[in-house]
């Protein structure tokens, strides 16, 4: 399995940049999508998840709102889009894909990307 992110960059405040993950090596419509993201000497935290067939979302409450996850099942990529950027989002971005989007969350036999970083200036 390859989960391959791009899209990351440098960007001002209130700015927007989408990131896209393209997977391979899996049947990608059965797998719930994912986005996790890690701050210098922070842990990896949760971003969004989506299910397999696109109809239910979640997000980590500091993004609600300004980020909007989607999937497109006849390109095999999942999207994170990222509006309204703060500082605080600077982080390398990851992807991810696992059965249901709680095993999404729980990081339970989760397959991962290598990630692509956000960088967004103040």
């Amino acid at each position: 399995v390859q989960l391959q992110a791009s899209g990351g960059g440098l960007v001002q405040a209130g700015g927007s940049l989408r990131l896209t993950c393209t997977a391979s090596g899996l049947t990608f419509s059965t797998y719930a999508m994912g986005w996790f993201r890690q701050a210098p000497g922070k842990e990896r935290e949760f971003v969004a998840t989506i299910s397999w067939g696109g109809t239910t979302t979640y997000y980590a409450d500091s993004v609600k709102g300004r980020f909007t996850i989607s999937r497109d099942s006849a390109k095999n990529t999942v999207y994170l889009q990222m509006n309204s950027l703060k500082p605080e989002d600077t982080a390398v971005y990851f992807c991810t894909a696992a059965k249901t989007t709680a095993t999404i969350y729980q990081r339970q036999g989760n397959y991962w990307g290598q990630g692509t970083k956000v960088t967004v200036s103040s």
